[in-house]
C-alpha cells in the first residue's frame, strides 16, 4: 500500500504534464552520452518542450482514459517522453534532427493532436516545418507579388518621368525681352 501512495504523485505529475498537450513523443534514449543527453534536453527546453524519463508502468497508469493510452504498446524498455503543449511538431522535429548526429536516439511513437503515429509516422511529422516557418513562408509568398508589382510601377514611373524631366531641364530659359534703346 505504501508503494502505491509513493508512486501516485509521480502518476499525477505525468497526467498533469500530458493534460492539454498538443503532442507526446515516446523516445528510446539508451546509449546517449551525458553530453548528448544534456544537449538534447537544452534544445527541447528552448522550444518549450518538457522531456523526462519515467517508469513505463507509471506512464501507462497516467495515460489511462486519454488519447495517449495508445502509446502503451511502445512503453517497453527505457522510455522518455517529450511533451509539447504549443507546437505539436516540435518534439518530433527536434528529436529527429538530433537523432541524425546521435545514432542511439530513437523515436518509438507519438500522439500528435489526438492521433497515434508509429515510428515511421513520427518521421513524417518531424518533416513538417514549425508554425513560425510556415507563417514566414506564407508571408514571403504573399509579399513577393506585391514587391514585384511595386518594382514594375517604379520602373514605369521612372521611364515615363525621365523624358519630361530632361525636357524641362534642357529647355532654354526664356530671356526677358530687351527694352528698345532710346
Amino acid at each position: 500500500m505504501a508503494k502505491v501512495e509513493l508512486k501516485q504523485p509521480i502518476v499525477n505529475e505525468i497526467a498533469e504534464a500530458v493534460k492539454d498537450a498538443a503532442s507526446v513523443v515516446v523516445v528510446d534514449a539508451r546509449g546517449l552520452t551525458v553530453a548528448e543527453d544534456t544537449q538534447l534536453r537544452k534544445q527541447l527546453r528552448e522550444a518549450g518542450v518538457t522531456y523526462k524519463v519515467y517508469k513505463n508502468t507509471l506512464m501507462k497508469r497516467a495515460f489511462e482514459g486519454t488519447d495517449f493510452a495508445a502509446l502503451d504498446e511502445v512503453l517497453e524498455g527505457p522510455s522518455a517522453i517529450a511533451v509539447s503543449k504549443d507546437d505539436a511538431t516540435a518534439p518530433a522535429r527536434i528529436i529527429a534532427k538530433f537523432g541524425k548526429t546521435a545514432q542511439n536516439l530513437e523515436i518509438k511513437a507519438g500522439v500528435v493532436e489526438g492521433t497515434f503515429y508509429d515510428a515511421q509516422g513520427m518521421a513524417a511529422v518531424a518533416a513538417v516545418p514549425s508554425r513560425e516557418e510556415l507563417l514566414s513562408r506564407l508571408l514571403g509568398s504573399m509579399q513577393s507579388p506585391i514587391t514585384n508589382f511595386a518594382r514594375v510601377i517604379k520602373q514605369i514611373a521612372e521611364k515615363d518621368g525621365a523624358p519630361a524631366e530632361e525636357a524641362t531641364a534642357e529647355a532654354p530659359a526664356e530671356e526677358p525681352a530687351e527694352a528698345p534703346a532710346e
